[in-house]
């Protein structure tokens, strides 16, 4: 018996591979280097490895440009789609890794001094006093944002799994690891990984049924089967299959009704890790679902239309309806995570080349925008006796921030008025390609509903708006504390993206009209 080694294309998965051994690396400065050093060695590691792969990156953009796809390995493909996905991932996470590794003038960090700790335990104050700071959520990141990378790049179900799990198993770690309100971070935890391990058994069971269509788990092989080449009367079952691994990744968009555990995570969970997750994780899970979709899901047109309309037109209703009457900003953004996640399923109904790019276009705008908006809720902090204390999250909080930083409140407004649309920002582009992506592709009905939702969900933005520079600050009750670094930077990186695609939408909406080569 003979066995036939895999091909594999090594230089197609070295940005990946770099982000992977760099997290690997990660794990052994956990074992190996001193806990003083950890947190600017596990910083710089993750900053480089991820700035690397960027460079690698360019250079496999400038090979598959042209249109040339390739087969990376079994069910790994590489085309201009893929690396543009890549590339979007690799800025949300370079602005997440920011976020995480900053230290504030208040001498804390977002994370538990030691995530082990009982709360409330005598060794959880020990680990306190000494000023421990955990370090573990860098490589943790870093795994979790090369199954970001090879996430859109899977085409079969086996791979679209293990990517799935390689994304969210680090994830529902750090989700418990918050240095303060350890309880509700714990919770948060809980919640993700049930109903995480929920969606991935509908996943599952939708690729074990749309094997039984076509022996086999490969896309194009599933495609060229339910389009008629051997699924003859089994149609019911195809379309039965597309539903469940779509609803598997729904669950990751936050999409209604899969929405339920977003808006408690969101609010228990770390916030530069609820910043790296309302981005990176929304943004791969579209980004998967766009290959599916397209691919596999589109085949069966109209059959699936009207549970797809559906799910777009809840998710609006839900976003907006309930975000309206949060007091909480987290979960506010979540709320608004998921109105967002409605507007960005248009352009997977739409199932066109400008679908693709349009989604492309507002996973990148939206997810910096996010990263930036989760940036500042990390300086905004309670005050006890003049020290600063937990995230302070309710919007009273942000009252007068426009007077106690002004900086602070500028870059929240632009991110805001990018959440809602505004012109001459980057949202305001990319939701016009998503809009006109939807009439193209025959869904004007749903972009009206769209519009709609964006104009109410103005309101939330514009209250906290309001509240920054129109409001008095309450007493002493909250402190904004000044960044030592690389939070402002990831703060004024995302708010100069933010403005820079907005008022010059031409050369990033062009490389990635040109990235739209996904149609089978």
């Amino acid at each position: 018996m003979s066995l036939t080694a895999p091909v594999i294309e090594w230089a197609g998965l070295t940005p990946v591979l770099i982000i992977l051994l760099a997290g690997v690396i990660g794990v052994l400065v956990e074992a190996f280097v001193p806990r003083a050093a950890r947190p600017v060695v596990q910083a710089m590691l993750s900053l480089l490895a991820v700035l690397g792969a960027g460079v690698a990156l360019a250079g496999r953009w400038s090979i598959v440009s042209p249109g040339i796809g390739r087969q990376l390995a079994t069910g790994i493909a590489e085309d201009p789609f893929g690396v543009a996905a890549q590339g979007i991932v690799l800025v949300i996470g370079l602005l997440a890794i920011l976020v995480m590794a900053d230290r504030t003038t208040a001498d804390d960090g977002a994370f538990a001094a030691q995530a082990a700790d009982r709360p409330g335990s005598a060794e959880e104050a020990e680990s306190l006093h000494a000023r421990w700071v955990s370090t573990e959520m860098f490589p943790l990141t870093l795994f979790s944002l090369g199954g970001m990378m090879l996430f859109p790049l899977a085409d079969d179900m086996i791979t679209l799994l293990v990517t799935l799990e390689l994304v969210s198993l680090p994830l529902y770690i750090m989700a418990a690891m918050a240095r303060h309100r350890r309880l509700l971070s714990q919770e948060a935890a809980l919640k993700y990984f049930v109903l995480g391990v929920f969606a991935s058994a509908f996943l599952l069971m939708g690729a074990a049924f749309l094997y039984g269509v076509s022996d086999s788990l490969s896309y194009r092989a599933i495609a060229y089967a339910i389009a008629g080449g051997g699924a003859l009367g089994m149609d019911w079952l195809a379309l039965a299959g597309v539903v469940l691994v779509t609803i598997g990744l729904l669950f990751k968009t936050a999409a209604a009704p899969f929405h339920a555990w977003s808006p408690d995570v969101y609010q228990g969970a770390p916030t530069p890790v609820t910043g790296f997750m309302a981005a990176g994780v929304k943004a791969t899970a579209f980004l998967a679902l766009v290959r599916f979709y397209y691919v596999v899901g589109g085949v069966l047109g109209w059959d699936l239309a009207p549970f797809l309309w559906a799910v777009a037109i809840l998710t609006m209703a839900v976003g907006t309806v309930v975000g309206v009457v949060q007091t909480d900003v987290k979960r506010m953004l979540a709320y608004s995570a998921i109105a967002h996640a409605g507007y960005m399923l248009i352009g997977i109904i739409a199932w066109n080349s400008i679908g693709v790019s349009a989604l492309m276009l507002y996973a990148l705008t939206y997810g910096i925008a996010t990263v930036g908006a989760f940036g500042v809720v990390t300086l905004v902090r309670e005050s006890h006796d003049g020290a600063p204390g937990a995230e302070a999250t309710d919007l009273k909080a942000f009252a007068g921030l426009g007077r106690r930083s002004p900086w602070l409140a500028g870059a929240m407004t632009v991110f805001l008025l990018s959440f809602a649309g505004i012109p001459l920002t980057a949202g305001f582009v990319a939701k016009f390609e998503v809009f006109i992506a939807g009439v193209v592709g025959g869904a004007t009905w749903l972009v009206v509903a769209a519009v709609i939702s964006s104009v109410a969900t103005a309101f939330f933005y514009m209250r906290l708006i309001v509240l920054m520079f129109f409001r008095e600050p309450e007493g002493e009750r909250v402190a904004v504390v000044d960044s030592m670094g690389p939070t402002a930077l990831a703060i004024g990186l995302a708010a100069v993206g933010t403005v820079l695609i907005g008022v010059l939408p031409q050369a990033v909406a062009g490389a990635l009209a040109n990235a739209a080569m996904l149609l089978p």
